[in-house]
């Protein structure tokens, strides 16, 4: 009789990061399936949802990885390709849909951006993911505004507004300014924090519950679409007040250094001239 073969409990664990990647595309591609065509204004808000249960599939497939110490090229590029679909492509269709298609075909051009400053910012992130290696430690920024964030931005507005589908409530060129400024943001320099670095204190733990707290007002007071609208956006705006800090400080910090190397070129004449007259 022959021996049964071995499964080895190492490839299993491999794959299990991987099926959360696949899960969040099936998410995306069926958020596609519901926007082509006539999509009605249920139809786009199940879309988004399908949209914002791939985000969390898209959070836990690299937290996965890294608890079984599975992580690889493989897995990192496939979760970039994963991405495209479901944040890049799924969410700018539905964009469309949502509020540009009245638009034309320059309400196309603009979806499009979408998707394709999302490709963009996921082949610069896995360029230089593969030169600092997989198992690099994980750093405090992001470059770019991350391409899940950017769709979630998109489909909190769809959730929050789908009772007003088709209305003048919802101006086409605001969506498509919207659309386009997420674009760019993704492929900026803009650093966004990731929250890695923050460890567990007794102000981190307090931070975190009055964001909570203002979450449930909001989610009490109008509906609870809204808070997510509230904190995404608040990330967003977070990222930027730090980078006009930063970008401020270090004007500063230049003049400072001019100034120096000014005050410095005055005094050599000064010697020079000793010299001579010595």
């Amino acid at each position: 009789m022959a021996p049964r073969p071995r499964i080895e409990l190492r490839k299993l664990l491999f794959v299990l990061p991987n099926l959360f990647t696949v899960s969040s595309i099936f998410c995306g591609f069926y958020a596609i399936t519901l926007c082509v065509g006539e999509a009605s204004g249920e139809q786009l808000y199940r879309a988004a949802l399908l949209i914002f249960f791939a985000t969390f599939f898209d959070a836990f497939d690299g937290r996965v990885a890294r608890l079984t110490r599975t992580q690889s090229e493989f897995g990192m590029h496939l979760d970039s390709l994963a991405d495209v679909v479901s944040f890049g492509v799924a969410p700018g269709l539905l964009a469309y849909k949502w509020g540009l298609a009245p638009l034309g075909t320059t309400g196309v051009l603009l979806a499009f951006i979408f998707p394709a400053c999302g490709a963009l910012r996921l082949a610069r992130f896995n360029v230089l993911a593969s030169r600092e290696g997989p198992h690099h430690a994980p750093s405090a920024f992001f470059v770019g505004l991350p391409i899940p964030v950017a769709a979630a931005m998109l489909i909190s507005l769809v959730i929050a507004h789908h009772k007003h589908f088709g209305r003048a409530v919802i101006h086409h060129y605001w969506v498509g300014l919207l659309v386009v400024g997420l674009g760019l943001l993704m492929v900026s320099n803009v650093r966004f924090r990731t929250f890695k670095d923050v460890g567990f204190s007794r102000k981190s733990a307090l931070v975190f519950l009055l964001i909570l707290a203002a979450g449930v007002m909001v989610a009490t007071r109008a509906r609870a679409s809204f808070a997510l609208v509230g904190y995404v956006g608040a990330y967003v705006v977070l990222g930027l007040v730090e980078e006009l800090y930063r970008q401020s400080k270090a004007l500063r910090r230049r003049g400072e250094d001019e100034s120096a190397e000014e005050d410095e070129e005055d005094l050599l004449p000064a010697e020079e001239d000793e010299e001579v007259y010595s």
